[in-house]
């Protein structure tokens, strides 16, 4: 994840590293986001739908500082790591997409298509400071 995936493009020396793994049966998604260095307060962090160079809408609170996500989201921490669980009941859109709160399993067609992305917004880049396209490129994805 780096500012230059950003759209628009950021110069941050912030980077950071996303990774998941969807569980065979696909009812889950195990993730764990790392990331330091960057230039503002760390606000919120989510999994959005959308495509290289695209802003799309949220799919996913990974954590967030604001209180604008679902019950239960965990805090950010300034710099460090992440960890979680996905689940249907975590999946909040974009309706505007056509992805309706609870359809995960048009988050995992997301992320085995390389739609999705993730980002993490902070206090100087509201919309973004850094970023990272997801999906392992074969159209399929890895499962455990």
């Amino acid at each position: 994840m780096v500012g230059y995936e950003e759209v628009p493009a950021v110069s941050s020396p912030g980077g950071g590293d996303f990774s998941a793994v969807i569980s065979r049966s696909a009812d889950e998604i195990r993730y764990e986001l790392t990331y330091s260095a960057l230039q503002g307060n760390v606000t919120q962090s989510h999994i959005h739908f959308g495509q290289k160079d695209v802003a799309g809408g949220i799919s996913v609170f990974l954590c967030s500082n604001l209180g604008n996500g679902p019950a239960g989201t965990q805090a950010c921490p300034p710099s460090g790591t992440v960890t979680g669980t996905i689940r249907p009941v975590d999946v909040i859109g974009p309706a505007g997409q056509c992805i309706a709160a609870g359809e995960f399993e048009e988050l995992v067609k997301a992320l085995r298509a390389g739609v999705a992305y993730t980002n993490v917004h902070s206090s100087i880049w509201p919309g973004g400071e850094i970023r990272g396209q997801l999906g392992d490129g074969r159209g399929q994805g890895a499962d455990d």
